[in-house]
């Protein structure tokens, strides 16, 4: 059963074609307009001179037919020559399983390259970690590996600072620090930016010094500051005149 209008009807003079099945009929000749009783002849089918068009817009479908009844002849004795049964006692009741091991492993091996994943991006706060920290260090001597730096410039004391003229080298000055480590972790060597000024507090003069041009001792340089350790540093500079009247110094 379809649902037409007066436009599909007109396209062929009423013969259309099934859009379920293909099938072409006179829809003129069952028009009406309701539903007709249960239940329904199949309309005999006609071939159109035109091509007819399809109908898509169903109402109504017939019921799938019922399934066929089993048949009650007996089987001949060649019929169970390729049966094998079983005694259900004797059945592998793992092999009626499915095996979940492998989602298990797999789920694993995901669960820990995500710890891993996320250890490393959080592994400065973990190594800075009053707590984790130690305990990192202590697995990193049991593994024989080495922790990665954590640099934190905040945790770094100016102790002590002097400047004077170099006693060797002409127009030059010397200019020592005390450096302390605060933290509770192994920083390594700062970056050393010395700013000289005049009496407006004009900056007149700058040096930035890595950690290889003031610290000659290649052993220290590897190490890093231990936590809580002081160090006396000693940089060597231009002198910019008379005009220089203090300086500041500063740690990247």
């Amino acid at each position: 059963m379809f649902s037409v209008d007066a436009r599909t009807l007109a396209q062929a003079h009423g013969f259309v074609m099934c859009g379920h099945c293909g099938a072409g009929f006179d829809s003129i000749a069952t028009l009406a307009d309701q539903l007709p009783p249960e239940p329904f002849h199949e309309l005999p089918a006609h071939e159109p001179g035109v091509e007819p068009p399809r109908l898509e817009l169903a109402v109504y479908r017939p019921k799938p037919g019922a399934e066929p009844e089993p048949s009650d002849t007996p089987l001949l004795r060649d019929d169970f020559a390729d049966l094998v049964v079983t005694p259900r006692f004797a059945r592998d009741k793992r092999a009626d399983k499915p095996r979940r091991w492998p989602w298990v492993v797999a789920c694993l091996l995901l669960l820990l390259g995500l710890v891993a994943q996320l250890g490393w991006a959080l592994r400065d706060t973990l190594i800075a970690d009053a707590t984790t920290g130690p305990l990192l260090q202590q697995a990193c001597a049991v593994l024989a590996c080495e922790l990665p730096p954590v640099r934190d410039v905040g945790k770094l004391r100016l102790l002590a600072r002097d400047v004077q003229t170099h006693p060797t080298v002409p127009g030059a000055l010397l200019i020592s620090a005390t450096l302390r480590n605060d933290a509770t972790f192994t920083q390594p060597w700062p970056v050393v930016t010395i700013r000289l000024t005049d009496g407006n507090g004009k900056v007149i003069a700058m040096r930035r010094l890595n950690p290889y041009e003031y610290l000659d001792d290649t052993e220290a340089l590897r190490r890093g500051l231990a936590p809580g350790a002081s160090t006396a540093l000693i940089f060597e500079v231009e002198d910019p005149g008379h005009q220089a009247v203090g300086f500041d110094m500063a740690f990247e």
